[in-house]
């Protein structure tokens, strides 16, 4: 089936919910480009302003009293930027996190150094300490199998700027696994270089594929390449995302 395809400049900003890039809304879904820094939703630790509670208020259109509401179908990281499908209602958050295994996820990242081999697939099984810290076991039975398809786009001034295929969805992988290649993600101090100077992360979720959950039809949404990331490597002419049908 056919995608139809969407930019971020699809939509005029000045309809954009505040703090975030409005992509694309029907009656049964909404997709955003989060930026760096937001929660995707909040926790009982962190309660701060949210994507979640941002456009809950903007469905509810500064009614307090409206039954309309979002219902989270994915997260991003905080640190993480890009594209989120956030449903209208229950139906169609049970659908699209039923079909997530069918949804195309391309992400784009700057890391240090030079990759020898320019694709590849990253395999391991990824586990979580008590201390809330993700890595790589050799124990199949501990960790969960994780795989990260990736292809070097550009390379300039000691980093290398990548596109990734997510064909796993657990947390902090791409992080974890480039760190673990002794390729950090720029501006990961989590798992990359504790004394990263950078004050964003360079990791943006770039395209989505997916099937809508009413209509039926295949929809693609992709942004550019951000600003940080150009800054970082220099301008990238000629990029396109590969097609996430392959």
């Amino acid at each position: 089936m056919s995608a139809d395809h969407y930019t971020q400049k699809r939509t005029p900003a000045r309809h954009h919910p505040k703090g975030l890039k409005l992509l694309y809304e029907d009656r049964d879904i909404i997709v955003v480009e989060k930026p760096c820094g937001l929660l995707t939703m909040g926790t009982d630790r962190d309660k701060s302003r949210t994507v979640h509670a941002i456009l809950n208020q903007y469905v509810r259109k500064g009614d307090p009293r409206s039954r309309n509401r979002v219902y989270i179908v994915h997260r991003l990281d905080r640190e993480t930027s890009g594209i989120l499908i956030l449903a209208k209602s229950e139906s169609a958050k049970v659908f699209l996190q039923g079909e997530w295994q069918k949804t195309n996820k391309l992400y784009l990242a700057v890391v240090y150094g030079s990759l020898m081999e320019k694709t590849g697939t990253i395999s391991s099984y990824l586990t979580e300490n008590s201390a809330f810290t993700v890595y790589s076991t050799p124990d199949p039975t501990i960790g969960r199998l994780s795989l990260t398809e990736y292809r070097v786009v550009k390379e300039a001034k000691g980093f290398t700027l990548l596109e990734i295929h997510l064909l796993t969805g657990r947390k902090h992988q791409i992080r974890v696994q480039l760190s673990e290649k002794g390729h950090p993600v720029v501006g990961d101090r989590k798992y990359g270089k504790g004394n990263d100077l950078y004050g964003a992360m360079a990791l943006h979720a770039g395209l989505l594929s997916f099937t809508h959950p009413v209509s039926g039809k295949r929809l693609t949404f992709e942004t550019g390449i951000p600003e940080f990331f150009t800054r970082l490597v220099g301008e990238v002419t000629d990029y396109h995302y590969s097609d996430p049908a392959l």
